[in-house]
């Protein structure tokens, strides 16, 4: 799909539908909403009175002109309260109006730059948010299904904007929009795919695929180089399946001039049975998720290959089915990590950690510091946080931080959690030197104990995504489905930091 802008008078624009916006509140349009008010002969200002447009957020209501403009229809959107009105709502009330136009059969539309004006927000940010809006709020995944002739699309998106000046700064905000919204997607794609069309071997062929295209470095360890590293975690949890684990390694090399290299690792398991933990039959279809982490740690590398940004970033994702069989790993079996740590395995149904504790350690090898671990990790962060937020967990408040104000920025919601060291003690063993599951309560945390025991004083973030990777309606920029949370996030925190970076460099020479 296009997006472009354009000056002039979105009153006169041709497209099939044009959308303009209303804050709750307000009884007399103006700006953009003004002159197409004029131009209907006062239709909106008269629907104001009647009380049938309230402006309040995610109101949407259509206007057919008659011919009394070059478009057949006007689309007004309700902002909300003015003063709670911030970008993350421009991504959503874009994402719900081209759904309801998309509906409504109109193949090309324009829009006014929400929040540019009145709405006091920087309208580069706004423009990179209806990009996103656009981009993510259309989606759809219909790899496998029957092509449907009466599916209706739209074919390009136009902003429109009458300050000449605004122009160049409303190109840049949707090229960089369109590249973080194409990198959800992608990871999006990833998470909707059948088990059986996302193997490992598959999964590592299309983060090869990504880094051809992004000018990435992409290296994939096979078993018998596992074996020699000693990844026996990682090993343990691949035993049960026919299929073989990958490790994928995508590395962007964006400054020379420093070693120091940023760690994203994710969690790539194709699909989670439980092992011979097996999982509830109910549901466990959603399992092809839980590969989700990797595939917005590949997404968002892909979108760093695109931006380029001054900064070194190397990304680690173990990839790997957890199946029950025969030469599956029993519960009460011991296994011996990277790390040299033996894990004594209570639940095999906790097999994200495990791939992690390898790759953490393979991380540490290769020198990467800060890192951050994504993963849909644990149930019990579900029950904590629902699927409003991603959980984060740290050795480092102030990476943390970071990460969070990255969310912010993304749209994407995160919650910290703490780290007590008394929860240490429920991943306590008789017969290793560590337990892969503690007690019920307190599950997320003992989880990520788990993993800082690995991470050892490399500052470290890790975010449990696993009520944020998918949504159960359409909502927003969001549909049902993958959601590709926290690809932007991730790819918001990379460029945040090498603006800091760079900004050092250049002060201290």
């Amino acid at each position: 799909m296009e997006i472009k802008v354009e000056v002039g008078d979105i009153s006169q624009h041709p497209a099939r539908a044009i959308v303009v916006n209303l804050f709750e509140g307000t009884k007399r349009p103006g700006g953009a909403t003004g002159a197409v008010n004029k131009a209907l002969g006062g239709a909106i200002s008269q629907l104001i009175k009647e009380g049938e447009i309230k402006g309040k957020f995610n109101e949407l209501t259509l206007i057919h002109t008659l011919g009394r403009l070059p478009s057949a229809r006007v689309l007004v959107a309700g902002l909300g309260k003015q003063q709670e009105f911030k970008l993350d709502k421009v991504r959503a009330i874009t994402g719900t109006a081209l759904r309801y136009l998309r509906r409504v059969g109109a193949k090309t539309v324009a829009t006014v730059v929400h929040g540019a004006g009145v709405g006091g927000l920087d309208p580069q940010q706004c423009a990179q948010a209806i990009a996103e809006g656009t981009a993510m709020g259309l989606y759809r995944f219909t790899k496998h299904k029957k092509k449907n002739e009466d599916e209706r699309e739209i074919d390009a998106l136009t902003l429109v904007e009458s300050d000449r000046t605004k122009a160049p700064a409303l190109r840049r905000g949707v090229a960089t929009g369109l590249v973080l919204a194409e990198a959800a997607n992608r990871a999006r794609d990833m998470a909707n795919e059948p088990a059986n069309c996302l193997t490992p071997t598959i999964m590592a062929e299309q983060a090869q695929a990504a880094a051809q295209d992004a000018g990435l470095e992409c290296e994939v360890l096979e078993r018998e180089q596992m074996q020699e590293l000693g990844m026996g975690a990682l090993l343990g949890v691949a035993q049960g399946s026919t299929q073989p684990p990958k490790m994928i390694v995508l590395r962007y090399r964006g400054d020379r001039r420093r070693k120091a290299t940023l760690g994203l690792l994710g969690k790539g398991v194709t699909f989670d049975s439980g092992g011979i933990s097996i999982k509830p039959s109910a549901g466990m279809q959603a399992m092809k998720g839980d590969m989700s982490g990797g595939a917005a740690v590949i997404s968002a590398m892909w979108a760093i290959g695109k931006l380029k940004p001054t900064i070194n970033v190397t990304a680690v994702i173990p990839a790997t089915e957890n199946m029950p069989s025969g030469s599956a790993t029993k519960p009460g079996d011991v296994v011996r990590a990277m790390s040299g740590k033996t894990i004594e395995v209570v639940n095999t149904d906790a097999e994200g950690r495990l791939i992690l504790a390898d790759a953490i350690a393979y991380a540490r090898q290769q020198g990467l510091s800060p890192i951050l671990d994504v993963a849909t990790l644990t149930g019990s962060m579900v029950i904590a946080l629902g699927k409003a937020a991603t959980g984060c967990m740290t050795n480092n408040q102030e990476l943390c931080q970071k990460v969070i104000v990255a969310g912010e920025t993304a749209g994407e919601k995160f919650w910290q959690f703490p780290l007590y060291e008394e929860y240490k003690e429920h991943l306590k063993s008789d017969v290793a030197d560590i337990k892969n599951v503690g007690k019920r309560e307190g599950g997320a945390i003992s989880a990520a104990l788990f993993l800082a025991d690995f991470v050892g004083d490399t500052p470290w973030v890790h975010l449990d995504m696993a009520g944020t990777d998918s949504s159960d309606k359409d909502k927003g920029a969001w549909v049902k489905g993958a959601t590709g949370i926290p690809t932007r996030t991730l790819v918001n925190l990379v460029l945040a930091l090498a603006g800091e970076r760079q900004t050092r460099v250049t002060v201290s020479s």
